[in-house]
């Protein structure tokens, strides 16, 4: 009995990934969510966190940031604000994200502008981990 289903990853600026996988294990607003072929047809909103993609046995993470996912029984479409490979997040971007966050969460601002902050913050310090965990930082 075949265990896969189709996954497609879409951002803004690309497709991030589109092919057969056994199980992701994605960030949603409330939590993570592991799906598997034949899953309940849902939609999420998608959170700041992790994507982890299971192909052929081996598993693969990603960070994932806003969005959201349809799931069907036999596929699941990703559409993301921006999703990447550990490889691919830029650590002195991230840090330099980190630090613009922490100092106006510093500051006085507006409610608005402290959640926004907050998750910028989020953000970077996600993606912080994920690169340190992959790219020997």
């Amino acid at each position: 009995m075949d265990k896969n289903f189709h996954l497609e990853v879409l951002t803004p600026h690309r497709k991030f990934y589109e092919g057969d996988v056994e199980e992701i294990i994605v960030t949603i607003t409330t939590g993570q969510i592991g799906i598997l072929k034949g899953h309940i047809p849902m939609t999420a909103a998608i959170g700041t966190g992790t994507l982890q993609i299971k192909k052929d046995g081996q598993w693969r993470e990603a960070f994932i940031s806003g969005g959201f996912m349809e799931v069907k029984r036999d596929s699941v479409t990703i559409l993301s604000s921006a999703v990447e490979w550990p490889e691919e997040i830029d650590v002195a971007r991230a840090q330099a994200a980190k630090e613009r966050a922490e100092e106006k969460l510093r500051q006085k601002k507006s409610r608005q502008e402290h959640l926004l902050a907050e998750a910028a913050l989020k953000r970077a310090l996600m993606r912080l981990r994920i690169a340190s965990k992959y790219q020997n930082i």
